[in-house]
């Protein structure tokens, strides 16, 4: 476990290009002694390819921008109501692999899902959080510099219907799901605040945080 307490922002709904290029300018400065952090934070309506995603997996994206990056996987969708968490992380100080660290994304949005008696489970084949057969989160990570950025998904209180303009994650009919549809009520602030200390016991970082919101910070 590192020694340097990360710090948690919260980012409200930002734009995802400028949060992108901000994650990777954070991972290609940072050096040794610089403090992990994980951002929370909703996107505006956007589709987003992944390194070696297929462009034919965009079946109809109307008036929803297309952005090509550089993280693994397929196809996905972000918009109000989705919860997204990119952890930027120094993988080798935290001691974690690649497929660790998907795992411990999973299982901390799994153990959360547990709190409102929501069975998920992940697929070792198709990263990500399910509910029986209906995908409930995405993963999608980059490693750059021994470091890691992008990372999780989680549909909370979500209009579902753009994920029928795309084969989600690059499967064909697949159904997504929300946590309120799921029985859940609750905000995307309220389920990044349950979901932080989940996180940093599954990323195996340090218990105690600087949670920052606008100027101000409080350490949990």
């Amino acid at each position: 476990m590192t020694s340097l307490p990360p710090v948690l922002k919260w980012l409200g709904r930002v734009d995802y290009v400028p949060t992108w290029r901000a994650m990777q300018a954070f991972t290609d400065t940072r050096d040794s002694q610089t403090r992990d952090e994980i951002w929370f934070l909703e996107h505006p309506p956007v589709f987003t390819l992944g390194l070696n995603a297929k462009p034919e997996h965009v079946l109809a994206p109307g008036d929803i921008p297309v952005v090509q990056i550089d993280r693994g996987g397929q196809v996905t969708y972000h918009g109000p109501g989705q919860l997204v968490v990119y952890p930027l992380i120094d993988v080798k100080r935290a001691g974690l692999g690649v497929r660790q660290m998907v795992v411990a994304l999973e299982n901390a949005v799994i153990e959360l899902a547990a709190s409102w008696n929501i069975q998920a489970h992940g697929r070792r084949e198709a990263p990500g959080i399910y509910v029986e057969n209906r995908k409930l989160g995405s993963v999608g990570l980059r490693i750059r510099r021994g470091c890691s950025y992008h990372g999780l998904a989680l549909n909370v209180a979500m209009d579902l219907s753009p994920f029928q303009r795309i084969n989600p994650c690059g499967y064909a009919g697949l159904e997504v799901v929300d946590l309120r549809l799921l029985g859940a009520e609750t905000s995307v602030h309220e389920v990044a605040l349950e979901l932080a200390n989940r996180l940093l016991t599954a990323l195996n970082l340090h218990p105690v945080a600087l949670w920052m919101a606008g100027d101000q910070a409080t350490e949990r």
